[in-house]
């Protein structure tokens, strides 16, 4: 029997930005050491649909793109996948020519057909010679006149290892224009949805899904397939962990692929995704990359770690992130050719095998962030791997527009963080994480950030109190972060033009050009500053013109953690540009808060040992089928 591993598509929508992530421009030139496109041959308006393409007289068309290479290295090292066919069907006369990369990015040619008429033509690849990394792609030249690419698929004729369905869990909380969008992407993508047994839409929200007046329409298409689940809010944790229980109770799906509600799909990435995951020799969780939803070409989120030490997620290669595919390409990044082993892979869209979720539970009891990550590092510890894989991705709003280190969502942030540690670190005393945590709230403090400050407070006494706090206040720790924010003015988003968005001296602009970067004080200096800043933030009274009205003004860029502190007050633009902040010194706030957390920060070292025992003694009742029923049912 023949199976698609592969299917070589194009957007699903008419947008010049998204086609550098499927078909490749022939010419490229260096300026200044950095690859640029001076002319392009991929052009939006020879796009005939899903799977056509013109391409015009003596025209090279590449298909060595993010979507439409072939990841080798991911395949051979992940599977027993090892003989493939690569299918492509013309018409015209044109040649193709196939190609593979090595790890370090260096292109081979493997085999060249020259085609004419209505023609099919394939290529049998041995995957054996990725064990470092690689792709393998084909490039199409038309001859003297126009030819038309029909299709492609890569294929094999070997069984795979599993063969039941995936069920979907999509958690939502007020996004319902968003649902209803992914809902539709998959009706109209039915080689996707065949391998869909159920999509189990979680809505926490007021602003509800069946109420669309798209709804009607889609729930007809979709029938029994899609199950709707009202719940109150339990974040993602709850929504996905609710997704995961009844996926549990469907004997023909074998995986269940979480995906955030606010994203935009590619129907194909979902499949691959699953055929992946059916072809892998043990079970896998199969991660996608994430894409920028407001920058389409610009990739954020490739394979994902975490940092033993500070006990940190990031990426595997921070600096190189984000990768905009509209500059450079696929064949331009040696790095991209490397297979990139990663331990997590956030739940934007992560597929998960039942079979992980019958050994090592649900996610943990934590509202949001670090759920993803702690479930793939107990998976891995398992000895269930976390596969970030190339040409399985979505478009997700990237943190560039937000700051939610510094919003209610700083609390989970810092509990989340800790509890994870508790339960994975093997560094003595969490390593290097509770000095790292104590130096954020001395930034946040330096900032005048208070708000942010109080809620990682409250996460460390929480923590303190023992693990048992976090499925008690699952419900209740997110309007009870959010409520805080009242007693912080800061976190006023000033958009009224009757507020006077000026400040005394004028806004402050630096130059923030590659070479003046980094340019925060270092070494004996930063001791220096920070030691000298936190004694004048404790003694100093703020003067009360600066108080009235903002001494100084930033621009989000400009507000580095080293220039904010030396005025009294500041008015800092939003992160998403809607508005102002304005911070004002407080030396009472500033006092309390920095005592606190200071004392709290010690007594958690202190008590390392002990709250490691009692978070890992905890865990299996924290994540068990059993305690999110009850949940979900309301028993306590």
């Amino acid at each position: 029997m023949t199976h698609v591993l592969q299917n070589v598509v194009f957007p699903l929508e008419r947008d010049p930005d998204l086609l550098p992530l499927y078909a490749d421009p022939e010419t490229w030139s260096v300026i200044d050491e950095e690859p640029v496109r001076v002319t392009s041959r991929a052009h939006i308006g020879n796009i005939l649909g899903r799977s056509r393409a013109r391409i015009g007289a003596g025209r090279r068309v590449s298909f060595a793109s993010y979507f439409n290479a072939f990841p080798a290295s991911y395949w051979q090292h992940w599977t027993s996948v090892r003989d493939i066919r690569l299918t492509v069907r013309t018409s015209g006369r044109a040649t193709v020519l196939v190609y593979r990369s090595t790890g370090a990015g260096a292109r081979q040619r493997i085999d060249t057909r020259e085609v004419s008429g209505t023609s099919s033509v394939s290529f049998d690849i041995r995957l054996d010679q990725y064990s470092d990394g690689g792709w393998i792609w084909f490039d199409m030249v038309a001859d003297r006149e126009e030819t038309t690419f029909e299709g492609a698929e890569w294929t094999t004729e070997q069984e795979p290892t599993r063969s039941g369905k995936a069920s979907l869990g999509i958690t939502t909380y007020n996004k319902p224009d968003y649902c209803v969008q992914t809902l539709q992407a998959l009706i109209d993508a039915p080689e996707a949805l065949e391998l869909v047994d159920r999509i189990f839409l979680m809505d926490q929200g007021t602003q509800r899904v069946d109420a669309r007046s798209e709804y009607p329409a889609i729930a007809e298409s979709l029938g029994d397939t899609l199950q709707i689940i009202t719940q109150p809010n339990l974040g993602g944790s709850g929504g996905f962990s609710r997704a995961m229980l009844e996926t549990l109770q469907r004997p023909e799906s074998d995986f269940v692929q979480l995906l955030d509600d606010d994203v935009r799909i590619e129907p194909e990435a979902l499949r691959r995704s699953i055929t992946f995951g059916r072809f892998a020799t043990t079970p896998t969780l199969v991660g996608a990359h994430m894409f920028d939803l407001l920058d389409r070409p610009k990739l954020h989120a490739w394979a994902e770690v975490v940092d033993e030490g500070p006990f940190m997620w990031r990426n595997l290669f921070q600096e190189k992130m984000p990768h905009d595919f509209s500059a450079i390409n696929l064949r331009q990044q040696p790095l991209l050719h490397m297979r990139l082993d990663a331990d997590y892979n956030g739940w934007w869209m992560c597929l998960i095998p039942v079979e992980v979720i019958r050994k090592v539970g649900l996610s943990l009891p934590a509202f949001i962030k670090w759920d993803d990550a702690e479930f793939c590092l107990r998976a891995g510890e398992a000895g269930f791997p976390t596969v970030s894989l190339p040409g399985v991705a979505l478009w997700h709003v990237s943190w560039v527009g937000k700051d939610d280190s510094i919003d209610w969502q700083a609390y989970f942030h810092a509990r989340n963080r800790i509890a994870a540690a508790l339960i994975h670190s093997n560094a003595r005393r969490g390593g290097t994480l509770l000095r790292h945590s104590r130096r954020v709230d001395l930034k946040h403090l330096m900032m005048m950030q208070y708000y942010p400050v109080a809620l990682r407070v409250k996460a460390l006494r929480d923590i303190l109190s023992g693990p048992q706090h976090m499925r008690a206040g699952l419900g209740t720790a997110m309007p009870e972060a959010r409520a805080i924010a009242a007693d912080f003015p800061e976190t006023i988003v000033h958009k009224d033009s009757g507020v006077p968005l000026s400040s005394r001296r004028g806004r402050q602009v630096f130059k923030r050009l590659k070479a003046h970067v980094f340019d925060s004080p270092k070494g004996v200096a930063l001791r220096w500053f920070t030691a000298s800043t936190l004694v004048s933030h404790w003694f100093h009274t703020p003067d009360p013109a600066n108080v009235d009205r903002p001494e100084v003004e930033f621009g989000k860029g400009d507000a580095a953690w080293w220039r904010v502190p030396l005025h009294d007050s500041a008015l800092v633009s939003a992160a998403d540009g809607s508005g102002y902040n304005i911070y004002t010194r407080d030396r009472e706030k500033f006092r309390e808060l920095l005592k606190e957390t200071v004392r709290l920060h010690a007594a958690l070292r202190r008590r390392w040992p002990q709250l490691q025992k009692e978070y890992r003694a905890a865990l299996p009742e924290l994540v068990s089928e059993e305690s999110w029923r009850s949940t979900f049912e309301g028993r306590s």
